[in-house]
């Protein structure tokens, strides 16, 4: 008997993916695939070679905060799988491809990831306390941007998840502090209208900058945006 299918048009590319369907899958599921299989995005970023869509949120951002430079010194916490680590190894150049100056990229996060070339990764939970120290290490210096794409597991109680997003962009922002050079720049996610009102005001003593920005690639339906913290003051 042959099984029946669901076909979903990516209109930007003109193609049609066909979704098997399965008895065990969840209606949520087959709608996440939906999407997935639609999502022009997704269809770039594997042509582009890129670990997933959210390396587009990272362009974006920096093509509009110029804070990725040839030979700069990045933290990426909450690595996996990788896209924002590619990005960021390609524009400080971590490589070393060229006479350009050769940057620096290390990650971090919970789950393994797979090798970047140009990029130290460290598989360890960030929120333990001897994280900091093993990423100081690899980094082996001051850095020159942090960036956290981190995002706790959602519990599904409003109150509960917010306020383990706020202690990860809190931590994130302690670390910061401590491996960034004057001028440094630290990007984390939050969510839900912004930063908490403590922890922004926080920031505002220690960076000359505050902007919240959504990337054109982050989903209309998504309560993510990221803020851009510039000009560590040290």
């Amino acid at each position: 008997m042959t099984k029946k299918t669901a076909t979903t048009t990516d209109s930007g590319r003109g193609r049609t993916q066909r979704l098997r369907k399965s008895k065990g899958r969840k209606e949520s599921s087959t709608r996440w695939l939906k999407r997935q299989l639609s999502d022009p995005y997704v269809a770039e970023a594997q042509e582009r070679g890129l670990r997933s869509r959210a390396a587009f949120k990272l362009i974006e951002l920096d093509d509009r905060f110029h804070f990725l430079k040839p030979g700069g010194r990045v933290v990426d916490l909450g690595a996996a799988p990788g896209g924002w680590t590619v990005v960021a190894v390609d524009r400080v150049n971590a490589q070393g491809i060229g006479k350009g100056n050769q940057g620096c990229v290390v990650g971090i996060d919970i789950q393994d990831t797979d090798p970047v070339g140009g990029a130290t990764l460290i598989c360890h939970d960030f929120m333990d306390e001897d994280a900091p120290g093993m990423l100081k290490d690899a980094l082996n210096g001051p850095a020159d941007v942090v960036l956290s794409d981190m995002a706790a597991p959602a519990t599904g109680h409003a109150s509960t998840d917010h306020l383990r997003i706020v202690a990860l962009l809190e931590t994130a922002l302690d670390f910061a502090c401590e491996v960034l050079s004057p001028g440094g720049v630290f990007v984390g996610k939050v969510f839900k209208g912004g930063t908490e009102n403590t922890l922004l005001a926080e920031m505002k003593k220690r960076f000359a900058t505050i902007k919240h920005a959504k990337p054109p690639s982050s989903r209309k339906e998504s309560a993510e945006t990221y803020v851009v913290a510039m000009g560590f003051k040290g």
